[in-house]
């Protein structure tokens, strides 16, 4: 077995369900202050919800998946690659939104949360939905990347979705220590941290992309004459070639090859290729620069106080989380 292929997956199930848990520990902490926590059940109601939702949107992904490769057998090779390499862009883009996002709004997110379940609470009649649509949303918005990111690598099997379980657990348990029993976690350098990690990650989803595009593009070139055009870079350029990456740039086949230890974990979790071709090395430069530079700037926001290994919950959340 492949474990290498769940660690991406783990690291961002891991970063999104702490977030959800931080969500799901404002809440129960508000409710207990407000002696509301007969609606608490409302609460978990909410976590179950969600996550079965998130787990039913990847089911017809993999569902969808299959359909339309039935549908052209002959066009399979064509279709799983394609779908892959959307599926990358899908996930690149929702992932670097959420984290520059969410680095920038989480000094907020405390009052934010406290804002719509006091809203929620002076509705007595739909308070309990009020609350479980406020967790579900939160808990489905977190599965939803998750999901993306399991669907832009189906064909590594079942992995993947092995990675997010257990980054769900982990989450868990992390919020378990943070609500429960008053552990003192630095939540702010978490993120910071994980922000790094999935900043590399998806830049690496970026090369795979790009060679899920290739190996597409390649595969319907190769099905007809009509399409053979279609590769309009290839073997009489070089003798490595690719279809539409352009030249080889690096070959580190002999040294690192990314098919064993320890390249294919370079290669599961920052997208490291033994063979790296012009245009994903563009690709993954430029995003480094772009989104990664987007988020480093967006730490600069974070207050002094955010600083302090404090435990969750006695501090302010907009101190604890940029």
């Amino acid at each position: 077995m492949d474990f290498s292929t769940a660690l991406p997956t783990f690291v961002i199930t891991l970063r999104e369900g702490v977030e959800a848990a931080l969500v799901v520990g404002i809440v129960l902490a508000l409710l207990k202050k407000a002696k509301q926590s007969r609606l608490n059940s409302w609460v978990y109601a909410g976590i179950a919800v969600g996550i079965v939702v998130s787990a039913f949107i990847g089911v017809l992904f993999s569902w969808l998946i299959q359909i339309l490769g039935a549908a052209n057998p002959q066009y399979t090779s064509v279709v799983e690659p394609a779908l892959e390499g959307v599926f990358s862009v899908l996930a690149i883009a929702m992932l670097s939104w959420m984290l520059i996002w969410m680095t920038k709004q989480a000094r907020f997110m405390k009052a934010t949360v406290e804002g719509a379940v006091t809203e929620t609470l002076t509705q007595n009649s739909n308070a309990g939905w009020g609350v479980f649509t406020l967790i579900l949303i939160a808990v489905v918005r977190e599965g939803f990347e998750t999901v993306l990111f399991v669907a832009a690598n189906f064909q590594q099997g079942f992995m993947p979705a092995l990675g997010a379980i257990a980054g769900l657990v982990a989450a868990t348990a992390i919020g378990v220590l943070l609500f429960k029993w008053g552990v003192k976690i630095n939540i702010r350098q978490f993120f910071q941290v994980m922000g790094v990690f999935l900043v590399l990650i998806v830049a690496g989803l970026v090369v795979s992309g790009l060679k899920h595009f290739d190996e597409a593009v390649a595969n319907l070139a190769l099905s007809s004459r009509a399409t053979e055009s279609l590769c309009f870079y290839y073997e009489r350029f070089t003798k490595v070639h690719s279809c539409i990456l352009g030249p080889i740039v690096s070959n580190t086949s002999t040294i690192l090859p990314d098919e064993q230890f320890p390249g294919i974990i370079l290669k599961s979790l920052f997208g490291y290729r033994d063979n790296l071709y012009l245009v994903q090395a563009v690709g993954y430069v430029t995003f480094l620069l772009t989104i990664g530079g987007l988020y480093f700037r967006s730490l600069g926001g974070a207050s002094p106080e955010g600083k302090k290994n404090i435990p969750f919950g006695q501090k302010p959340i907009s101190s604890a989380k940029d």
